[in-house]
């Protein structure tokens, strides 16, 4: 299982206005659920050409390969392909988007020296040059892999034992998404605009669709700027409660921040290729202050992990997740609400939905016991003019 990763910490709050009847006041301080750590970069040497087509790269357990392609040379013929060793993800590209990106090929992040691919989920990346026809490339084609991301192995995870559990409260009742399937229809429909967000090909938060257009929220604190280096992945969650392997991921990139504040800690942005996550549905917002006691579940990738649904909560008399406290100071003076829904660094950007309208009513940021999200009627009068 993944660690959870350092956070850093915030200041202690100040004393919530309204908290959930019985309940003690006495907190301990939160901390600003940050980017989770969950890869590193490593250098590699590896090439490609008309006598030597293919090149694989296995990190053995490593939960995902991302390539750094260099000195790409494309006869107009020929094209790069990256993909899994099944060839059931895999992208594409016959031009070079180092300088500009070629129609119909996959998104990627261009750099100083080349360009970052999309990532491959699991532990082998298989780069391979060849004709668009599927025959032996060009002569005058080739390219180097200079250096991957990849992500940790479990083992990894557990030696960084620096793990934090203030933001499980009691007992870690999350479950995977599809444990709700058949008991919780609603929730489960709604966990399908949820994507996980891999920064830098190294470190992970959690974001959401929200409205009819190509828009996203997350946290500032996940990313504020270049978003290109931020890639959306859609689906990575498994098929049967418990699974382990995911489901197939659509992935596509940040395109454009379009609103960003610190003080709410959210980003607003758009994404490439906004056709092919469309189907995955969106959410909508509740702008109110939601009431003290109100059912709510928590949608997000923790820890990294597939995705997972924070829909208990055996802190609480019922047994639900539910409003703890509203109008507590998070970033600014009573932005926040507060519940004991569990989470963890990853979680950072989920939406905090009501159980009664399954609409967004805050944005989850910070750890803690209880936990706390941005009042999503904030956010909503800053952005509501670009949704």
């Amino acid at each position: 299982m993944h660690a959870f990763g350092k956070l850093l910490v915030a200041a202690t709050l100040a004393l919530p206005v309204f908290v959930l009847p019985g309940s003690s006041p006495v907190r301990s301080a939160p901390v600003e659920q940050g980017a989770q750590q969950v890869g590193t970069e490593e250098a590699v040497r590896a090439e490609v050409s008309a006598s030597n087509p293919v090149a694989v790269i296995d990190r053995a357990a490593s939960w995902y390969v991302k390539t750094h392609v260099t000195d790409l040379r494309l006869a107009p013929t020929d094209e790069l392909v990256i993909a899994d060793p099944k060839g059931s993800e895999s992208y594409r590209y016959s031009g070079n988007p180092a300088e500009e990106r070629a129609a119909g090929d996959s998104p990627a992040t261009p750099t100083g020296t080349g360009f970052w691919a999309l990532s491959v989920t699991g532990d082998s990346a298989v780069v391979t040059l060849r004709a668009k026809d599927g025959g032996a490339p060009s002569p005058l084609s080739s390219a180097r892999i200079d250096k991957i991301t990849r992500g940790f192995t479990d083992a990894e995870f557990a030696a960084r034992a620096d793990a934090e559990t203030r933001s499980i409260c009691g007992t870690n009742d999350y479950k995977d998404a599809v444990c709700y399937k058949s008991s919780n229809p609603t929730e489960f429909s709604k966990s399908a605009a949820v994507a996980k967000l891999l920064r830098n090909g190294s470190s992970l938060c959690t974001g959401w669709r929200v409205g009819a257009n190509n828009r996203m929220l997350t946290n500032n604190h996940c990313f504020s700027t270049n978003p290109q280096q931020i890639e959306v992945w859609f689906n990575y969650q498994c098929d049967t409660c418990g699974g382990t392997a995911s489901s197939t991921v659509t992935k596509v990139l940040a395109s454009q921040v379009l609103s960003t504040d610190y003080g709410l800690d959210y980003t607003l942005f758009s994404v490439t290729d906004f056709a092919k996550v469309q189907p995955f549905g969106t959410l909508e917002l509740d702008p109110r202050v939601p009431a003290v006691g109100e059912k709510m579940y928590v949608v997000g990738h923790p820890a990294g992990k597939l995705k997972k649904v924070s829909l208990s909560d055996d802190q609480s008399a019922s047994k639900d997740c539910q409003v703890f406290s509203v109008k507590v100071d998070g970033r600014v003076k009573e932005s926040d609400i507060g519940y004991k829904c569990d989470t963890e660094g990853g979680s950072s950007g989920s939406p905090v939905l009501s159980g009664t309208s399954h609409k967004v009513i805050s944005l989850h940021h910070y750890g803690g016991c209880p936990n706390q999200g941005v009042r999503i009627d904030l956010v909503h009068e800053k952005i509501k003019n670009q949704l």
